[in-house]
């Protein structure tokens, strides 16, 4: 019998702990907390990469929030708390980087992309439609002109 509630008792320490650590853990000021939300929705995760911080459910986005809701906490303000992790993740943790000469690449690449693929297409069609023409021309010199009698 001691065994099954020791048993017992291990298995719910466990799931308690589990249920634990997936909750995220709030600022129990509403303003402070209502600024680290607004925080985490501007931050990439950088697992997941199209979702905010406040979005993305990766245990590395979790460690994130924490550390925003510490920084805001000891009264770090916004910009500080973005310096911070820019300074540690670089300019792709923000969902909005801005435009410089290290992120140019995220700003313009897909377009440069889909540029790249329309002007691939074209030319390949073009040169297609070429090389038929002019298969249409052989073909007609080769049956020669007709005579009529």
């Amino acid at each position: 019998m001691t065994r099954v509630l020791a048993t017992a008792f291990v298995a719910l320490n466990l799931f308690v702990g589990v249920a634990q650590a997936s909750a995220p853990e709030k600022l129990s000021n509403p303003a402070l907390e209502a600024r680290a939300v607004a925080l985490q929705k501007q931050l990439r995760c950088l697992v997941c990469q199209g979702e905010s911080l406040d979005e993305s459910n990766a245990p590395l986005a979790a460690d994130l929030r924490v550390i925003i809701r510490e920084h805001i906490a000891a009264g770090e303000s916004d910009d500080a708390v973005k310096r911070y992790l820019v300074a540690r993740y670089g300019d792709f943790i923000l969902m909005n980087p801005p435009v410089e000469r290290d992120t140019i690449l995220l700003w313009f690449g897909p377009a440069g992309l889909i540029l790249m693929g329309t002007a691939i297409a074209i030319y390949v069609t073009r040169r297609s439609r070429h090389r038929l023409m002019a298969e249409g021309a052989e073909t007609l010199a080769d049956e020669g002109p007709e005579t009529g009698t």
